[in-house]
């Protein structure tokens, strides 16, 4: 066996024990991070559904908020072009044949037609309060959970540090020793990081929802202004 041959062999060997050593601390490290977990004790099942349910609540009204976000400029085109030309029954078509809030709110204003202008507005506006309703579905629940999360992991800590001088007075006789102490400081600990992780990623995620809602709302806006002005077009003639 020449000298190249035995440098490869002694390559190969130390990368496959190099895999293995990382492999073995990988799964050490998930096991340590579950054993964490499992030291918060009961604390951690209503944060950890408060995570789920924030989860839930971002993803749900993200995706929704994502579909009614579309450019509604060549459908607003269209309309005034079908109004200029009188054509309001194929406006009308095309606003049923059509999912939006923006679609919706102008298949009400086209049907309150020949009425008043300020009840024709009036019209428009409590449908795009009833769309923007149901895009702020779950919003306070997010906001709540953004809050309690971190709450709880403190009622976690107040618990912990509870059990720890408890155990400290009446396991050990008063005097410190960390072995005692150590269940209830994984109490405390483990539940304020699990609640402020929850937290923040929930104020974040309700954050990120209020401000695409808010591009929606002004579109809804623009579109509702777009519609009465092309209304008073023929009035101003």
């Amino acid at each position: 066996m020449n000298m190249n041959t035995l440098l490869i062999l002694l390559q190969i060997n130390v990368a496959d024990s190099a895999a293995t050593v990382v492999e073995e601390g990988t799964e050490q490290m998930s096991l340590s991070f579950l054993d964490l977990a499992m030291k918060g004790g009961w604390i951690m099942i209503p944060i950890l559904l408060l995570s789920v349910i924030a989860i839930y609540i971002f993803v749900d009204r993200y995706i929704a908020i994502k579909n009614v976000s579309k450019d509604e400029s060549p459908f607003m085109d269209q309309i005034k072009q079908y109004i200029h030309d009188g054509k309001i029954s194929e406006a009308m078509s095309v606003c049923k044949a059509k999912e939006g809030p923006v679609a919706r709110m102008i298949e009400k204003g086209i049907n309150q037609i020949g009425r008043p202008l300020n009840d024709i507005n009036a019209s428009i506006e409590n449908v795009g309060k009833q769309e923007i309703y149901k895009l702020e579905k779950g919003l306070p629940t997010l906001a709540t959970t953004a809050g309690a999360a971190p709450m709880i992991g403190f009622l976690g800590t107040v618990i912990g540090m509870i059990r720890a001088f408890y155990d400290m007075a009446t396991i050990s006789g008063g005097n410190i020793n960390v072995a005692v102490l150590s269940n209830g400081i994984y109490t405390a600990m483990v539940t304020t990081v699990a609640g402020l992780i929850v937290g923040i990623v929930a104020y974040f995620a309700y954050n990120i929802l209020v401000a695409r809602v808010e591009k929606v709302v002004f579109n809804l806006e623009s579109s509702s202004s777009q519609f009465m002005d092309l209304l008073k077009e023929p009035a101003s003639k």
